[in-house]
Protein backbone atom coordinates (compact mmCIF):
# COMPACT_ATOMS: atom_id res chain seq x y z
CA UNK A 1 0.00 0.00 0.00
CA UNK A 2 1.38 3.52 -0.89
CA UNK A 3 1.57 5.91 1.54
CA UNK A 4 -0.39 8.31 0.11
CA UNK A 5 -3.51 5.89 0.52
CA UNK A 6 -3.02 4.72 3.99
CA UNK A 7 -5.70 5.64 6.86
CA UNK A 8 -4.78 9.27 8.44
CA UNK A 9 -5.86 9.35 11.59
CA UNK A 10 -8.49 11.56 12.49
CA UNK A 11 -8.30 14.83 14.62
CA UNK A 12 -10.13 14.96 17.54
CA UNK A 13 -12.00 17.64 16.54
CA UNK A 14 -13.20 15.98 14.12
CA UNK A 15 -14.51 12.85 15.79
CA UNK A 16 -18.01 15.07 16.26
CA UNK A 17 -19.50 16.90 18.77
CA UNK A 18 -17.38 18.65 21.10
CA UNK A 19 -15.16 15.67 20.37
CA UNK A 20 -17.29 12.88 21.26
CA UNK A 21 -17.79 10.45 18.76
CA UNK A 22 -21.03 9.89 17.03
CA UNK A 23 -22.10 7.30 18.71
CA UNK A 24 -21.57 9.10 22.24
CA UNK A 25 -23.91 11.90 20.46
CA UNK A 26 -26.84 9.89 19.50
CA UNK A 27 -27.18 8.35 22.87
CA UNK A 28 -27.01 12.35 24.06
CA UNK A 29 -29.90 13.00 21.48
CA UNK A 30 -31.43 9.82 22.36
CA UNK A 31 -31.35 10.80 26.42
CA UNK A 32 -32.60 14.29 25.82
CA UNK A 33 -35.79 12.92 24.03
CA UNK A 34 -36.39 10.97 26.59
CA UNK A 35 -36.14 13.24 29.04
CA UNK A 36 -38.69 16.04 27.26
CA UNK A 37 -40.77 12.98 27.09
CA UNK A 38 -40.94 12.30 30.84
CA UNK A 39 -40.74 15.90 31.48
CA UNK A 40 -44.09 15.92 29.53
CA UNK A 41 -45.56 13.29 31.04
CA UNK A 42 -44.87 14.38 34.80
CA UNK A 43 -46.80 17.74 33.43
CA UNK A 44 -50.12 16.09 32.40
CA UNK A 45 -49.92 14.40 35.22
CA UNK A 46 -49.50 17.35 37.67
CA UNK A 47 -52.24 18.93 35.11
CA UNK A 48 -54.70 15.98 35.45
CA UNK A 49 -54.26 16.26 39.54
CA UNK A 50 -55.05 19.90 39.85
CA UNK A 51 -58.21 19.64 37.60
CA UNK A 52 -59.13 16.68 39.66
CA UNK A 53 -59.13 18.93 43.14
CA UNK A 54 -60.50 21.69 41.49
CA UNK A 55 -63.64 19.66 40.45
CA UNK A 56 -64.03 18.66 43.92
CA UNK A 57 -63.64 21.73 45.44
CA UNK A 58 -66.54 22.81 43.23
CA UNK A 59 -68.42 20.19 43.93
CA UNK A 60 -67.86 20.30 47.85
CA UNK A 61 -68.40 24.41 47.56
CA UNK A 62 -71.64 23.28 45.28
CA UNK A 63 -72.81 20.77 48.28
CA UNK A 64 -72.11 23.42 51.00
CA UNK A 65 -74.32 26.21 48.91
CA UNK A 66 -77.36 23.91 49.20
CA UNK A 67 -76.70 23.01 53.13
CA UNK A 68 -78.92 25.70 55.15
CA UNK A 69 -78.44 23.21 58.17
CA UNK A 70 -76.25 20.94 59.87
CA UNK A 71 -78.66 18.01 60.04
CA UNK A 72 -78.35 17.74 63.76
CA UNK A 73 -81.68 19.08 66.29
CA UNK A 74 -80.81 22.91 67.26
CA UNK A 75 -80.74 23.61 71.14
CA UNK A 76 -81.34 26.72 72.59
CA UNK A 77 -79.11 28.12 75.00
CA UNK A 78 -81.62 28.41 77.56
CA UNK A 79 -84.73 26.56 78.14
CA UNK A 80 -88.01 28.75 77.74
CA UNK A 81 -89.49 30.25 80.30
CA UNK A 82 -92.78 29.85 81.47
Amino acid sequence: METSQQAKPTPASHQGHRGHTMYEYEISQLRSAELIRQAEQERLAREALRGRRAARREAARRAAEGEVHTGRPRRHRFPRTA
